[in-house]
């Protein structure tokens, strides 16, 4: 038996405060997000008295969840957690921009309430917008917490600090990774797969602009790698799928492998 080992560990549990859990945090994410949409919830409000008494409520738990991470030690809890529900109406305007997105996108969606009660790309853009607002407001691990939660859940990895305009559109949505210096634009669609990465991941780069920007009305195929936080792709360009992209394109860019398939034709005997 390793005393010293065990001695260790069990100093290091005293010095460790009680936070909430991940599952804790997502959960309020979650009634936050249900509370915008109710085509996700089990519980409705009778009255607009209610609705208030409920974001009052979420603003409250907010607040003690910054108090309880130990780091966010040093945050103003109240001004900040006042301040992003301050914003929640914008947020859910830019949300309304996706939901519409996915439904004008695929052909498959039939209704609005389908996208926000089973699109998987929809579960990780709300958790990435609640993320997003969380972490502009200088609010630190919290909003890891949520996109990894979604991550989890969806298989889609959106860094918190990743820059995401209006109406964006993931379809199907496995897979795909995008950085925390991401810049993408207005009416982009991606496809599973797609990964915004950085070309290189040296730690001295923490403070560098290293993944790509994405201009507006691009459309990614699954599978495709773009790279570098110098690469631009411009407007109204299309990513091919599984391309591998590491230089700017011009808007209205179209890249693609082209095919070369041999059809051999052979006789059946009876």
């Amino acid at each position: 038996m390793n005393e010293d080992f065990y001695k260790y560990i069990f100093n290091k549990h005293q010095h460790i405060e009680a936070v909430p859990s991940n599952e804790e945090i997502a959960t309020w994410a979650l009634r936050v997000i249900r509370l915008l949409y109710p085509e996700q919830a089990k519980t409705m409000f009778a009255s607009v008295k209610e609705i208030e008494l409920q974001l009052r409520g979420l603003e409250d738990e907010l607040k003690k969840i910054m108090d309880a991470t130990t780091a966010c030690r040093d945050c103003d809890s109240s001004r900040r957690a006042g301040l992003f529900f301050q914003n929640l109406p914008e947020l859910y305007r830019v949300l309304n921009t996706d939901v519409r997105a996915i439904l004008d996108g695929d052909p498959a969606a039939k209704s609005e309430f389908e996208v926000i009660r089973t699109y998987p790309g929809f579960y990780a853009i709300s958790f990435y917008r609640l993320a997003n607002a969380l972490y502009k407001l200088e609010i630190p691990l919290l909003p890891r917490i949520l996109t990894e939660y979604a991550h989890s859940k969806t298989g889609i990895d959106i860094h918190p600090g990743a820059d995401i305009g209006e109406y964006l559109h993931i379809d199907h949505g496995t897979g795909i990774v995008i950085g925390e210096t991401t810049v993408i634009g207005k009416n982009v669609k991606l496809y599973q797969g797609v990964t915004l990465g950085a070309l290189s991941v040296e730690k001295q780069m923490a403070s560098i602009k290293r993944h790509p920007t994405v201009e507006d009305n691009v459309v990614i195929y699954s599978g495709a790698t773009i790279l570098g936080g110098e690469t631009i792709i411009g407007h109204h360009s299309i990513i091919g799928g599984n391309v591998w992209v590491t230089k700017s394109l011009p808007p209205h860019s179209i890249v693609y492998h082209e095919a070369r398939i041999k059809v051999v034709e052979r006789q059946v005997k009876d």
